[in-house]
Formats: structure tokens, C-alpha cells, sequence
């Protein structure tokens, strides 16, 4: 490690196999926790080349406890995180409405780092079992429509990084990483991120997948459709611009979409959304990402989308899906 620190110190850049060579070394105890905070500050300090983030990428999903669900086409609604915007649960509420509209969803996720309230808080706390067994996540996305997948159970390679995460509490290479390492596999991806140049990164290695993809980026910062200004959106067959207006609502302001300052205030957002509790504001902004995970499963227009999902918002369907959940044994 001494060998590649003193490299990246310097400005030279990894190959795609050191890369992962060195994520797998990590996830074998070979460096110490100071080796490891060194070498995640260096890429606070600079940017991660797209070799760099697919030598990283490749090696946690050769490494990840995979669990086959492709026979349910899935999607996962994911952001990176690390956007300093503190919103509440949008992706994660996003994807229980998209199973309300009959979207088959394999939510990938996990506690918070670098904000309040991670995926996996607000689901632990409205008592989601979290396991990997592949008998019950099958039978929770074919009762249900949804699985919730908490990323420490697939990654066990990154429990040498983990506590090193949560003393750092900033944004790393680890939240570009996140959307990308789903150990489901799905077919479809919408995924927010956190800037542009990242979103162009994710375009360059999703084009050599077969995944079918919708990645966005808010252009005043948001991973995700904030409705709070014009929305960068890259797909495999173009790139453009989502503005309010192309989903039929008006522009938010950044106060509407603010998340709850605890896990607690958080869930009760949650809970609140899905009971029909919710703001037009908090309704909006949630029915604008799952319309376009439903659009990218459906090959809709972002508009069309939107409507199924309001629709399953306002019959109580996301919150069916909720419930489900929670009762699964």
C-alpha cells in the first residue's frame, strides 16, 4: 500500500486491475484502517478515473453474496448519496410506489454515511427484516413487488471499510460506487448522482452493459429529480434535459423537499407519503423519480410515468407494498 500511495500522491492514476486488486486486498485484511482512510482521502482530494471506478466496481461484485431475481426484471431506484441536500427518503420512497404500480423492485441500500438518514435506517426502524437468504428475498419481491437488499449483508468485503465510513462522515468513492454494485443484478437502473461529471462516468460504463439505465442528475446538485430546477438525464439511447414542467408540475422550492433531521422524523415522512399525508410538494417530487423508474421499465415518456405513479401513490398501493413488507416472515 505504501507503493500505491505514494503513486497516487504523486497524480498517477491505477489500472483497472490494480484497482480492483487493491478492493480485494482491502476485503482480505491486507491493509490497516490508517492505510485505508489514506487511500479513500486521496480520492477526496482527486478524481477517480473511470478505470479506477471499474477496476473498484467489478471487484465488489466478484466479491458480493449475488442472488439471482432476473425472472422478475427488476429495477433499482438508487442515488449515491453524498449530495449534502439532507432531502428525505426519496429513492427509497420512490421505489415502494413504482412496486405499488406493479414494478418489480430490488432496492439496494444502506445506512447513512454522509447524511442523517440512509435507506437502510428508515427501513430498520419501520421494521424491515434485512436478510440475504435467497428463499425469502424471491418470495418478497413475488408477494410483495419489492426486496430490500442492505448492502453489509451482499459486501462482505467492505467490512474492513465500514467503521473507517462512518468515523470519515464525508462523501468517498464508495457512494459513486453504491448504485452500480447491486447484487441482484437488475436489468433496469435509474440512478441519481451527485454530479455531472460523475453521471457521465456511469453513461461510459453502463453503454458496455446490457443494462437498460436512466441516470440524472439535478443541475443545482440533487442525485436525484428535485423538481427544483432542470434534471440532466442520460439514457443508452440519449441525453437531455427534464425540466417541472415535462412531468405536468410546478417548480419547487429546495425548503419543500428538506428530509427530517433524525431517523425517527424521517420514517414519519415516510409513513406520512405513502398514507397520503404528504405535502404536493413531498407527493410530487416522489412521483417524478418513480415515474421514471416505471418509465424506464415501460419505455414511457417521463410524463406517462409520472401519472402511473401518482396513481399508485394516491390509491394507497406503495403503502400496501409497505405493509407487506413489514409482515413478511
Amino acid at each position: 500500500m505504501k507503493n500505491i500511495l505514494n503513486r497516487l500522491i504523486n497524480h498517477e492514476i491505477l489500472s483497472k486491475q490494480e484497482a480492483k486488486d487493491i478492493l480485494v486486498n482491502i476485503s482480505n485484511g491486507s491493509y490497516n484502517g490508517s492505510q485505508i482512510s489514506a487511500f479513500l482521502t486521496v480520492y477526496m482530494m482527486r478524481s477517480v478515473t473511470v478505470e479506477e471506478l471499474a477496476g473498484f466496481r467489478d471487484a465488489l461484485l466478484e466479491l458480493c453474496v449475488a442472488v439471482d431475481l432476473s425472472a422478475y426484471n427488476p429495477i433499482d431506484l438508487c442515488g449515491t448519496g453524498g449530495d449534502g441536500k439532507d432531502t428525505f427518503n426519496i429513492s427509497t420512497l420512490s421505489s415502494f410506489v413504482a412496486a405499488g404500480a406493479g414494478i418489480k423492485v430490488t432496492k439496494h441500500g444502506n445506512y447513512g454515511v454522509s447524511s442523517t438518514c440512509g435507506s437502510s435506517n428508515v427501513m430498520e426502524y419501520l421494521g424491515v427484516k434485512f436478510s440475504n437468504d435467497k428463499d425469502y428475498l424471491t418470495k418478497s419481491i413475488d408477494q410483495t413487488g419489492i426486496c430490500v437488499l442492505h448492502a453489509p449483508l451482499f459486501h462482505p468485503a467492505m467490512k474492513n471499510v465500514a467503521p473507517i465510513r462512518r468515523e470519515l462522515a464525508v462523501k468517498t468513492f464508495f457512494n459513486m460506487l453504491g448504485p452500480m454494485v447491486n447484487p441482484a443484478f437488475p436489468t433496469n437502473q435509474l440512478v441519481g448522482v451527485f454530479n455531472l461529471e460523475l453521471a457521465r462516468m456511469y453513461g461510459y460504463l453502463y453503454q458496455n452493459e446490457t443494462k437498460n439505465f436512466t441516470i440524472l442528475h439535478a443541475l443545482d446538485g440533487y442525485d436525484e429529480i428535485s423538481l427544483t430546477g432542470k434534471t440532466k438525464i442520460i439514457t443508452r439511447h440519449s441525453e437531455g434535459m427534464l425540466s417541472p414542467e415535462d412531468f405536468g408540475v410546478h417548480k419547487l422550492q429546495q425548503s419543500e423537499i428538506a428530509g427530517g433531521n433524525s431517523i425517527e422524523s424521517s420514517a414519519k415522512i415516510f409513513v406520512d407519503v405513502l398514507s397520503g399525508k404528504g405535502t404536493e410538494a413531498q407527493n410530487n417530487v416522489v412521483c417524478a423519480n418513480s415515474g421514471m423508474a416505471i418509465a424506464t421499465v415501460l419505455s414511457l415518456t417521463p410524463k406517462q410515468g409520472f401519472e402511473k405513479a401518482k396513481e399508485s401513490l394516491l390509491a394507497g398501493k406503495g403503502l400496501e407494498v409497505l405493509k407487506k413488507v413489514q409482515n413478511l416472515k
